[in-house]
């Protein structure tokens, strides 16, 4: 059975780091692809980052280049998404899914690749 859990959400000041975690089960990190989403009030959902699962290749929505990074722990399962230099607009619900089965050989921020989802942590960046 495949599952994503989130962590980590809460609440920080403007220019603080936060570290989300995404615990997964039922496929193999090395072989399909992790990726970030996040959703906030009155805006579309946003591809945030991905690793994929061959080879570890790591892809930022320009919004966050430079100041989130994405790394994989395969022997824990767990996808972590390291958010620094926090603004409020990264307020958001963010979510973690899986390219599972379809294991697409590029990584990608659509999030109609992923099939698989996570229940959504929730980050508040306010001063």
């Amino acid at each position: 059975q495949v599952q994503l859990v989130e962590s980590g959400g809460g609440l920080v000041q403007p220019g603080e780091s936060l570290r989300l975690s995404c615990a997964t089960s039922g496929f193999t990190l090395d072989s399909y692809a992790v990726g970030w989403f996040r959703l906030a009030p009155g805006k579309e959902r946003e591809g945030v980052s991905v690793i994929s699962g061959n080879d570890g290749r790591t892809v930022y929505g320009d919004s966050v280049k430079g100041r989130f990074t994405i790394s994989r722990d395969i022997t824990r399962n767990t996808v972590y998404l390291q958010m620094s230099a926090l603004k409020p607009e990264d307020t958001a619900v963010y979510y973690c899914a899986t390219d599972f089965p379809a294991g697409w050989k590029v990584p990608t921020l659509n999030f109609n690749d992923y099939t698989y989802w996570g229940q959504g942590t929730q980050v508040t960046v306010s001063s």
